[in-house]
């Protein structure tokens, strides 16, 4: 039965898993900037990842991409035999092959889990594919914890993560093109034309709130979605594939951050305005 959980990074997931996690359950938290910390009142920041992690009979892993296999072995040494490691992170198969091998070394139980939707409104609930030789097993005990949404999907480690990753070359990609053809497109004064041709390819019923929505993440979350696209191309890279598609998206989606200023507007052209009002000042300012 699990009672004591330690959360690995406190990011956007990392919030959600904290305030969300049954009210019966002891949690303690680390990351590595610890002074952003904003603990839900019944968890506990540790200094150390091994210190969250003794005595946790679940460990979960929710840092940035770059940090899968880092953070797997800062847990070593507080990690208990038999503990379940549930990684969220969105690495590439190698790096989470390499992260089970890892908490394997300790005796713990890895679990490869690849979030496959936006952590919200589901949140907990949101649709979850767990691999790896434990991740039957997993698939019966986590829905008790709030995740309704893990599905066992493969006992083979990697492929939840190559799902995972493979799904983000659309959907990180179609973000880039989104953003980078409507702001050329405001330029040009033909916005409006170019979302109705889209709208008769891929029929929306709201393509301008899509949007607006789609350059949001990139704004937003973009330093993020770079980091998870270099794992997505060397997931492509893997494949035998030159990642040429999810490079430029790697560039697209760490440029997009810059212009966060751009999300206080709710409607599109003056979000796009905005974006290139701050792209004209930086050249003049250049």
């Amino acid at each position: 039965m699990i009672q004591t959980v330690a959360l690995i990074g406190f990011g956007e997931v990392g919030k959600v898993v904290a305030a969300d996690l049954p009210a019966h359950l002891t949690v303690t938290v680390f990351d590595t900037h610890a002074t952003k910390l904003d603990m839900p009142g019944r968890a506990t920041a540790c200094g150390s990842a091994a210190e969250a992690c003794r005595d946790a009979d679940l460990v979960i892993s929710a840092v940035t991409a770059a940090q899968t296999l880092a953070a797997a072995q800062s847990v070593l040494p507080g990690l208990k035999p038999g503990a379940w490691y549930m990684d969220l992170n969105s690495a590439s198969p190698e790096a989470k092959v390499a992260a089970g091998r890892t908490i394997a070394s300790a005796t713990g139980r890895y679990v490869e889990t690849a979030v496959m939707s936006p952590i919200e409104p589901k949140r907990l609930a949101s649709p979850m594919l767990l691999g790896g030789p434990w991740a039957q097993d997993f698939a019966a005990v986590i829905p008790a914890l709030g995740f309704t949404g893990a599905q066992f999907y493969s006992d083979v480690p990697g492929k939840a993560s190559a799902t995972k990753l493979c799904r983000s070359v659309m959907i990180k990609g179609l973000e880039a093109l989104i953003s980078e053809s409507l702001l050329s497109a405001r330029h040009y004064g033909v916005e409006d034309t170019v979302l109705e041709s889209l709208n008769n390819l891929f029929p929306h019923p709201d393509w301008p709130g899509y949007a607006r929505y789609m350059i949001s993440r990139t704004l937003e979350h973009g330093t993020r979605r770079a980091e998870e696209m270099e794992e997505a191309a060397l997931t492509v890279a893997g494949a035998g594939l030159t990642p040429w598609m999810s490079l430029a998206t790697v560039e697209r989606q760490a440029w997009a951050p810059d212009h966060a200023d751009a999300l206080k507007h709710t409607d599109l052209k003056a979000m796009l305005d905005g974006i290139r009002q701050h792209l004209n000042h930086k050249d003049a300012a250049e």
